[in-house]
């Protein structure tokens, strides 16, 4: 960690947490932030739903919403990177106050609703990306589109030809209604629109399925029952909670979808599901509460081919991905693992 880093980190705290964030991708922009050197190592390489990987460590959707800090973003050390959540008009999302620290809880509420500046104006930032890195997007809708589910497959068309894979986001729970394209025939045909809109690519990608943690055992069985139907390439489990269990900081209650450590267990256990219930047949991608090396190994021997983080890094700095991947190394290496995927699902067990 550069000596810069706490002293930074101390500095956005002190502030509105959104001003914080635009700050902090500002910092990104102007090449102001310490990087340390990437991880390379034989152990971390892994590919997923084919997409080579150098490391399983990538960042989740939602801190670089308009895909401005790709520059930067290329050069944290991440083995691949998710931007957005794009939609095919700009909107303002929900009003100010949207984003909430719960410090002693090391969690982050927010309820920020889609907010972007559109998939044209993000497609064009897409065109320039830096060369090297693995780039998704995360497609959303239209808060007041008159038809949700068109909207993904038409982001989708405005920027795959830029883009390394795409995820449908039916989970966040900022969007009213947005997850009731969870259930079976919503999603079926929401899914069989995006994969059509894929079909007209130049060059076909993954295309992932966002779940929220919140679903009953019997609404996830049939979800996952549907992406494979469907041809989805990945799942990534979870988006953000619900749940206010057990939290402690003085915004606990404020409205919008919880991240951060309180929901390391509960994404987890989720996880672990979808890896039995897929039976190895489809990658997962585990998101919620990794704040180190163990957890991010832990989410991996639950069933996680690559892990994603975003509010740790809110309270860790962009060192934590060098830190975690220097520990998976460690981990690996102690249990005697070849490679990051020989250790993917070996103890699900323990979270069913």
């Amino acid at each position: 960690m550069s000596i810069l880093e706490p002293a930074g980190l101390a500095l956005l705290r002190g502030l509105d947490p959104e001003t914080a964030h635009g700050l902090a991708i500002r910092a990104l922009q102007s090449g102001l932030v310490p990087m340390p050197r990437p991880v390379v190592s034989r152990l971390l390489q892994t590919r997923v739903a084919g997409l080579d990987l150098p490391n399983p460590v990538g960042l989740a959707a939602g801190f670089d919403k308009n895909a401005t800090a790709l520059k930067g973003l290329s050069r944290a050390g991440f083995g691949f990177v998710e931007v957005g959540a794009a939609t095919p008009r700009a909107q303002q999302g929900n009003a100010r106050p949207r984003l909430f620290r719960l410090t002693q809880d090391r969690a982050v509420i927010n309820r920020f609703g889609f907010n972007n500046e559109g998939a044209q104006a993000i497609a064009a930032r897409l065109g320039t990306r830096p060369a090297g890195m693995v780039l998704g997007l995360n497609l959303g809708a239209n808060k007041d589109s008159s038809d949700r589910a068109e909207d993904f497959a038409t982001v989708l068309r405005m920027t795959g030809a830029h883009i390394d894979f795409a995820t449908v986001n039916v989970s966040s729970p900022n969007t009213e209604r947005l997850r009731d394209l969870q259930g079976a025939d919503a999603l079926a045909a929401l899914l069989a629109g995006v994969m059509a809109a894929r079909a007209d690519l130049p060059r076909p990608i993954p295309v992932f399925l966002k779940i929220a943690p919140d679903l009953s055992a019997p609404e996830l069985a049939e979800l996952a029952q549907v992406a494979m139907s469907a041809g989805i390439d990945a799942i990534i489990a979870t988006n953000t909670t619900l749940s206010r269990d057990g939290l402690r900081s003085a915004h606990a209650h404020e409205a919008g979808g919880l991240s951060g450590a309180p929901l390391f267990e509960k994404s987890t256990r989720v996880l672990a599901q979808l890896s039995q219930l897929t039976d190895g047949k489809l990658p997962l991608i585990g998101v919620g509460g990794v704040s180190s090396a163990q957890q991010a190994y832990a989410k991996i021997k639950a069933g996680a081919s690559a892990v994603q983080l975003y509010s740790a890094l809110v309270y860790e700095g962009l060192s934590l991905v060098s830190r975690i991947n220097h520990g998976l190394i460690d981990l690996l290496e102690r249990d005697g693992f070849a490679n990051v995927a020989d250790a993917v699902g070996t103890d699900r067990d323990k979270w069913l």
